[in-house]
């Protein structure tokens, strides 16, 4: 059962629910660990916010019990009779009487996320749980999950899922609660609730948001069709060229190895040469955290078939390799922070090498750069935005607080020696960035000081880099004018991948709807984009509108495009906790009010 499906489902009970559920990463089919963070990471608060917060608390298990302190009273509940709830589905006396205050379906989804398998070998999870930013998840857990002593469970979380990860079914929340070695476990019900209620504002005001996005979005299109724009959005879409189907340019594809001798560094780059005779404009797109350049070939041979030459560079210190030397023990950590100055100085070399050997073929002063999450991350930082080491002091001496995952990664950058990073690379022309990571890493000072043309691609079900605090909201803070925020619609943090001999196979509620729908708005914007911006070819612009979102929006991933949206619209929502407005207000009117959204 998701964390926000559950918060739903309490909050319903007990005052008006203003969340609606987001991304599910479920457990319905086995899986590594690819994205092994977020999964273990939401396994474990599953666990704890299940059992603790409650009326009267729902059932878990410890190595025999567990105890669940509830105000001056103390519940508990023995493994057995949760043992056989979840194997077979019937409630034995303790079990039954617990039960009888929580609705079936809770009962039933608790069954699930007890028995659901992660497929993943005791190597892999310890490697994982050893490294920094394993370690990082146990430290937050350890405080819900604590022995019957009331001790931080650190160390006891990290044995049960090694010992879980052996068990012949793989590893699941029962195994790990049978391997739990202790007595018992003790729920921290204050941390609990404090997280449940940190869940349920940060719910409510990413829908509020989302709200706004979706509404300005509709009232764009009607603007531009009617009042603004109308000779320049005729005639309809319909009788236009359908930039999601492939263009009539032919192209070849070979890959290149390239060697930075001063990094000690060396990684394979596929490069795409259209056959258009002259220099063609370029576009690097950067793969994300335990990927590979295999997940956007898609888009790359899409951006080739409309004259574009295309270089995906695969790197080597965050890729689905690096994931996979750690689950063998071949590494140490799921990526080193110098990853975060390697990327973008991948990009640079790559245009470096690319000046040398491709002359005369190419337009190397008008690049584009297209990334996702941590390729986000790389985009930004080539776009102009440098690492902003106060806002990481600042914002990582509270890591633990945070609900927002992507911090794990971005405050990894306090280890790196101190030095002016010289990132930006002045041939970048335009960017975009899906699922982009970089609140806190940047912050607003430095997205303000982006000046190329950017596009931020949002997902509202995104758990790992979430919509609010990591795209909807560094929006306002970007002072280009040639500026857009695309938000999907039910979409995750994974529905704009396309598929990859590499990485395994995710799960249907972690892909989010149909993927070939978040591909098909990838290919079209990102034609219509570089189309304009580096290719200068302005009458690609009007595919930049909401008018054209609207045309291409589908009901099972609703799509929306804004080009303008302020920090007072965002505040007054969230500081009046109600997505509609009262009689006489306007969401452009700017509020006294000043609060900090979460992070």
């Amino acid at each position: 059962m998701s964390t926000e499906n559950y918060l739903q489902l309490k909050l319903a009970g007990t005052r008006k629910s203003y969340s609606k559920p987001m991304a599910t990463l479920g457990y319905s089919q086995p899986q590594v660990a690819l994205k092994l963070p977020a999964r273990l990471g939401l396994a474990l608060l599953n666990l704890g916010l299940w059992l603790a917060p409650l009326a009267i608390p729902s059932p878990g298990q410890g190595a025999e019990r567990i105890y669940i302190p509830y105000g001056p009273l103390e519940f508990s509940l023995p493994i057995a009779q949760l043992e056989v709830y979840a194997k077979e589905g019937r409630l034995e006396p303790e079990l039954a009487f617990y039960a009888s205050h929580v609705e079936p379906q809770q009962l039933e989804q608790l069954r699930e996320v007890l028995m659901a398998p992660i497929d993943v070998t005791p190597v892999a999870i310890a490697q994982f749980l050893y490294s920094p930013l394993g370690e990082q998840i146990l430290q937050r857990f350890g405080e819900i999950i604590q022995t019957k002593a009331g001790q931080e469970g650190f160390y006891a979380i990290r044995a049960a899922l090694i010992k879980a990860a052996a068990y012949p079914e793989g590893l699941t929340l029962l195994n790990v609660l049978r391997e739990f070695p202790t007595y018992g476990i003790r729920i921290n019900s204050t941390r609990s609730l404090e997280i449940v209620e940190d869940l349920s504002n940060l719910s409510r005001q990413t829908q509020m948001a989302i709200e706004t996005v979706n509404q300005q979005a509709i009232a764009q299109a009607i603007a531009e069709t009617n009042y603004q724009f109308p000779t320049q959005i005729q005639p309809g879409f319909s009788e236009l060229l359908d930039l999601r189907q492939l263009g009539s340019v032919r192209y070849s594809q070979q890959t290149l190895t390239l060697n930075d001798l001063s990094r000690q560094r060396s990684f394979p780059v596929d490069l795409y040469l259209p056959a258009t005779g002259g220099l063609a404009p370029l576009v690097v797109i950067s793969h994300g955290l335990g990927s590979d350049r295999m997940t956007f070939a898609y888009l790359a041979n899409h951006l080739a078939s409309y004259g574009f030459a295309v270089a995906v560079p695969e790197h080597p210190g965050s890729n689905a390799q690096q994931l996979d030397a750690l689950s063998k023990g071949l590494a140490s950590e799921v990526t080193p922070p110098s990853e975060l100055i390697d990327r973008p100085l991948d990009v640079k070399f790559l245009l470096d090498e690319l000046t040398r050997s491709f002359q005369g073929k190419l337009n190397l002063q008008q690049v584009g750069v297209l990334g996702q999450s941590f390729g986000g991350y790389t985009a930004l930082t080539l776009a102009g935005a440098s690492i902003n080491l106060e806002e990481l002091q600042q914002d990582c001496s509270s890591l633990n607080n945070s609900l927002n995952l992507s911090l794990l990664l971005q405050c990894r950058a306090i280890e790196l020696p101190p030095s002016q990073y010289e990132l930006a690379d002045p041939r970048l022309k335009a960017a975009i960035a899906i699922n982009p990571i970089g609140s806190t890493i940047f912050g607003k000072s430095q997205i303000g000081q982006i000046q190329v043309p950017l596009m931020l691609v949002a997902g509202s079900n995104d758990t790992v880099s979430p919509a609010l605090p990591e795209q909807i909201q560094p929006f306002t803070w970007l002072t280009t004018p040639q500026k857009y925020l695309v938000l999907l619609n039910k979409g995750t943090h994974f529905s704009a991948l396309g598929a990859s001999t590499n990485s395994i196979e995710l799960p249907e509620p972690v892909i989010g709807p149909d993927p070939v729908i978040a591909q098909n708005y990838m290919k079209a914007l990102s034609v219509a984009f570089f189309k304009t911006y580096i290719a200068g070819q302005p009458e690609y612009q009007r595919y930049l509108s909401a008018s054209y979102t609207q045309f291409l929006s589908q009901d099972l991933m609703p799509l929306s495009l804004v080009n303008s949206l302020t920090p007072e619209q965002l505040m007054k929502l969230s500081a009046t906790g109600e997505s509609d407005t009262e009689e006489g207000d306007s969401l452009s009117d700017p509020q006294p009010e000043t609060i900090t959204l979460p992070r």
